[in-house]
């Protein structure tokens, strides 16, 4: 009987440690990569060299959605879980604490967003850059100090992949390398430019994950707002999903990912959790 008790209490024993464990590691904030496209198909997008390539070397969600047209209600929608009824591109100060970027102020993590061309702060720079693409501005009505510039050298992204990079990354290009003002090409040679330097960062090989999203459709296809989203990881490879996912789907796995909880839409959001399976 008392051999019994004691096998008993080293089988809880282990369990319990095991189970801590677990805990540990799915709380603990990984590197989380997301680069922001525009204005395209998901076909259209595929028409990149570059990029179809990065779809069938690592991953790709083939029926994967935008939420609504504009632009800027799908950024918000990215970043806070909601579209704030906005229906516009222009600039109007969101309520602040309910988004991506406060959460993980709040939660110690760190984080950074590089807006290309955004050389006179947030809401004073011209063209290429966009105010409406940059989403963290309008929460609290203030340019967060984790918003920096991306000039064309991208030294402070460099700089960052080299040294202490932040657990959340996100990049807008400018108007032209997104793809919203010029051609596939632009963007799919920016891409090819920037990509490498990710993927070649400690920070990516560890423990990393890049999300390469497009913000809407075209407007004019019979698509119904269906865009292209692909995942690049270290141990993803060859590997596509026909499930239904949308950017509130993408919001929720960075957050899981990020060990933060789940803002508005996001909170009922199916992750994409398939792709790393």
């Amino acid at each position: 009987m008392r051999r019994r008790i004691l096998l008993s209490f080293l089988v809880m024993s282990l369990v319990t440690l095991a189970l801590a464990g677990c805990a540990s590691v799915s709380t603990s904030p990984r590197h989380v990569f997301v680069i922001m496209m525009e204005n395209r198909t998901y076909e259209q997008a595929m028409g990149g060299g570059y990029t179809s390539s990065l779809a069938k070397d690592y991953a790709g969600a083939t029926d994967y959605y935008a939420i609504t047209h504009p632009s800027l209600p799908n950024y918000l929608a990215l970043t806070s879980g909601s579209t704030w009824d906005i229906t516009n591109d222009k600039y109007q100060a969101l309520p602040s604490g309910e988004d991506l970027g406060s959460e993980l102020t709040s939660a110690n993590i760190s984080w950074r967003a590089y807006m290309e061309d955004m050389s006179n702060g947030c809401f004073d720079s011209k063209k290429p850059y966009a105010l409406n693409h940059n989403p963290f501005a309008f929460y609290g009505g203030q340019c967060p100090e984790n918003v920096v510039n991306l000039s064309e050298d991208l030294s402070e992204l460099d700089e960052d992949l080299s040294g202490e990079t932040p657990n959340f990354v996100w990049i807008t290009p400018n108007l032209c390398h997104q793809g919203h003002d010029c051609s596939v090409s632009s963007g799919d040679r920016w891409l090819e430019e920037v990509v490498p330097k990710i993927t070649d960062s400690d920070a990516w090989k560890q423990d990393g994950v890049l999300f390469i999203v497009w913000d809407e459709d075209d407007k004019k296809s019979e698509s119904e707002n269906r865009v292209a989203l692909i995942i690049v990881a270290p141990d993803l490879k060859e590997h596509q999903t026909d499930a239904y996912y949308d950017h509130y789907s993408l919001l929720a796995t960075i957050e899981d990912r990020l060990g933060v909880k789940r803002l508005g839409e996001a909170e009922n959001a199916q992750a994409i959790e398939d792709l790393f399976q």
